[in-house]
């Protein structure tokens, strides 16, 4: 069993649709070994999932039987970090955010952009391969950054979708 971990900022947009596609690609893909458990850096605690990210969710025909509810935003903490063998997340703050608060998973936690371009498909065991990589001290860069969609329209919550659609599908062939 592989523990995932998803950030973002709020826990309500895009480390949900991540997580979201994520499950569904495994479930796709026969595979119940990932454990994915989405979490934010500075969340309201116990929000569901808004309308804009469940409309946008539906709109990838590959979603839009998947059961959405049961979200509630919440905070990431230590045992989450403990516990994730993979943090991904969905922009470069994202990154300084763990390394500033909880150093001993900063060699663990990315990206999804740089993953998705880095991370070597396996073998060997997924530790390894992301150990390999350095994140620890890797520089990081704003062009890495999945764009928040938060308070914008609808458009913006479905181009979200459709990058990390994209993203989700190359990242879980190489988990």
């Amino acid at each position: 069993m592989t523990d995932l971990l998803v950030l973002c900022t709020g826990n309500a947009a895009r480390s949900v649709m991540a997580g979201f596609m994520l499950e569904t690609l495994d479930v796709g893909r026969g595979g119940t070994d990932l454990q994915i458990v989405t979490a934010g850096t500075h969340t309201v605690d116990g929000q569901p999932m808004g309308l804009r990210t469940r409309t946008a969710l539906k709109s990838l025909p590959e979603l839009a039987d998947v059961e959405l509810r049961g979200h509630r935003s919440r905070q990431v903490g230590m045992a989450d970090l403990a516990r994730a063998e993979l943090v991904v997340v969905m922009e470069a703050d994202h990154v300084r955010f763990v390394r500033r608060h909880y150093p001993e998973a900063a060699g663990r936690t990315a990206t999804i952009h740089r993953l998705c371009e880095d991370l070597p498909p396996a073998p060997p065991s997924l530790g390894e391969r992301v150990a390999a990589l350095a994140l620890a001290d890797a520089i990081l860069s704003d062009t890495e950054d999945v764009l928040d969609p938060a308070g914008g329209e609808a458009a913006e919550y479905e181009a979200c979708v459709n990058e990390l659609w994209v993203l989700c599908q190359r990242l879980i062939t190489l988990l």
